[in-house]
């Protein structure tokens, strides 16, 4: 029973969409990565820039003082150390900036592989049925030995 459970389990793992699902996996979070960092170091700055010189990495609100400084606090890093607990707006929307990113672009990337699927492959040139007769000119069945219109023979 145990035996028959490992090699079903061997079974499923050794299919090759399972593989392609654990790249994908793979490969989704390297890509995730970099659409963080592309937010994070890249698209939140000058957008802080224009918004008031707004540092969306340290955008905080203090819900309580830490036991060792009380507020204000220069970083998260410094309220944490602190000992302060934080709500950590800046984080959040980052988050929600890098999600949407990564939601468009596989919306995108399912799109143009939808697309790709549904355009049909050229068809095959298709088998004549029909042959000209070489007496009269005339269209006939391509398996007729006799022309039905000037009763010729055909090879």
């Amino acid at each position: 029973m145990v035996k028959d459970f490992f090699n079903e389990f061997k079974k499923f793992i050794s299919r090759g969409n399972v593989m392609d699902m654990a790249v994908g996996i793979i490969i989704g979070a390297a890509f995730t990565k970099i659409v963080n960092s592309l937010v994070a170091d890249i698209i939140m700055p000058p957008l802080g820039i224009l918004l008031g010189n707004i540092d969306f990495s340290n955008w905080f609100i203090v819900l309580k003082d830490g036991s060792q400084v009380a507020s204000p606090y220069a970083s998260i890093e410094a309220a944490k150390t602190a000992g302060a607990v934080t709500l950590n707006i800046g984080f959040f929307i980052n988050s929600i900036i890098s999600f949407l990113i990564v939601a468009f672009a596989i919306f995108s990337l399912l799109k143009v592989i939808n697309k790709l699927k549904s355009e049909p492959a050229p068809a095959a040139p298709a088998e004549p049925t029909t042959k000209e007769c070489p007496h009269c000119f005339s269209t006939i069945n391509i398996k007729a030995t006799k022309c039905p219109n000037c009763t010729s023979d055909l090879k």
